[in-house]
């Protein structure tokens, strides 16, 4: 039996309040606590950085439960193991002694072992003549088994908070991804929205992530991306309701194209011959033959007049100042740089221009900008579009509208404002109706 139990370390090393608290805890546990200490051990590694040990240091408390033969550490039990520096140094893959020190100190001050030193510092075991442990002096295993409930609740605290950990990246890894994919879709297909400012605020958000970031920090940033993504989601949603790109195409082409049912439709399948006036002939496949000079600038302001209201200075004199209000038409549209490139490359500057004015004539029939564009641009790659049915549609148009508005008495009275063409184009729409 033990005759005295030491509080206070051996040498110049000073008694804390945390190894008397530590000591008293000890002594006031329960005398039927039994725990498996390889479990106790796993959650004291787990928790290690709450209680602030080192891997060193576990490497050593490993060694000092070895040396107990018990694998269940019992209150009513001996706790104290007395090995020595050469054996710890030797069952903890040989560190040096000033290691082993530092790390056995380290130990005491998480509370995790007691030191029992004897009077000369040595650690050793006192017998009676039976064999039974009368006195030892070493370390003290007792906070194992007192503080094991304690342990356990931080190890599970530890865990649940790597798992929100991992959960957090995992979603904030998603949402980046689905971001910038959905950012890529709505201006590759056209989708209504400023895309960039949408892509800036993206990148605003994910620069204030550093390498190594916080759970809290995570979760933050998340909260801030799933706004973002719900607005996007929205947008690309309802534009997907309202866009079926297989049905629509024919259908702008019918509102662009084919005002009238006897207009001239650029989806026709057989090819036609037309004699022009020095009696060449031309063929294609869905396009009728058409003039080969340029449409005048004059024209396509006819048919196309909502571009003046588009031009800054409000007056468009030359084509240098169509193709400037042609680019502001385009982010009206919400036409992606990417299908205005391709429509520029495939038609040329001018012609792209034009098609893009008489589609904005009639925006409020269309419901994909973008997406018509693009078709057109395909056909025109293929020799199969032409500038010129859109314009004469959409002129053809205007001059029948004013018909219709026209009544007896503004017949007789003095005319008003009227859509002044040439007498050549006047015949040449005539013909074409006939």
């Amino acid at each position: 039996m033990q005759t005295h139990i030491s509080t206070t370390p051996f040498g110049r090393r000073t008694m804390t309040l945390g190894q008397i608290a530590n000591q008293a805890r000890a002594k006031a546990m329960p005398k039927e606590a039994v725990v498996n200490k390889w479990q106790v051990f796993q959650n004291i590694r787990e928790a290690r950085e709450l209680l602030g040990a080192t891997d060193r240091s576990l490497a050593i408390l490993n060694a000092l439960l070895s040396f107990h033969r018990e694998t269940e550490l019992s209150a009513e039990g001996e706790l104290i193991v007395w090995p020595s520096n050469e054996q710890l140094i030797a069952r903890a893959n040989g560190i040096s002694p000033a290691t082993l020190r530092r790390h056995l100190a380290i130990l005491v001050e998480c509370g995790l072992i007691i030191r029992r030193d004897s009077p000369n510092g040595k650690r050793f075991a006192r017998r009676s003549r039976a064999g039974e442990i009368e006195q030892a002096y070493g370390f003290d295993l007792s906070p194992i088994v007192a503080r094991a409930a304690e342990f356990n609740d931080l190890a599970e605290a530890v865990q649940a908070e790597k798992k929100a950990f991992r959960v957090a990246r995992e979603r904030l890894t998603l949402l980046r991804r689905d971001i910038v994919k959905m950012i890529d879709a709505g201006i590759d297909e056209g989708a209504p929205g400023n895309w960039g400012r949408v892509l800036q605020t993206y990148q605003a958000t994910i620069s204030r992530l550093p390498r190594t970031a916080s759970r809290q920090l995570i979760e933050d940033i998340c909260a801030e991306l799933h706004d973002l993504h719900a607005e996007i989601r929205d947008v690309l949603e309802s534009f997907a309701k309202t866009q079926n790109l297989d049905a629509n195409e024919s259908h702008f082409e019918r509102h662009i194209q084919n005002s009238n049912p006897d207009s001239i439709s650029e989806s026709e399948n057989s090819c036609r011959e037309k004699k022009e006036a020095n009696g060449s002939v031309a063929e294609t496949d869905n396009v009728r033959s058409l003039p080969k000079r340029d449409l005048p600038l004059s024209i396509v302001l006819d048919a196309c007049p909502n571009m003046r209201d588009a031009a800054q200075t409000g007056e468009i004199r030359h084509w240098r100042d169509f193709l400037a209000a042609a680019e502001l038409v385009r982010t009206m549209l919400g036409v992606s740089p990417s299908a205005w490139a391709a429509a520029r490359e495939a038609m040329g500057e001018v012609q792209a221009a034009i098609a893009l004015a008489a589609i904005y004539q009639r925006a409020d029939q269309i419901n994909s900008a973008g997406g018509y564009l693009r078709s057109l641009t395909d056909k025109a790659r293929d020799g199969k579009f032409s500038t010129w049915p859109m314009v004469m549609a959409l002129l053809r148009a205007r001059l029948d509208e004013g018909k219709q508005q026209q009544t007896p008495e503004s017949v007789t009275s003095e005319p008003g404002a009227r859509l002044e063409v040439s007498d050549s184009l006047l015949n040449s729409l005539r013909k074409r109706k006939l």
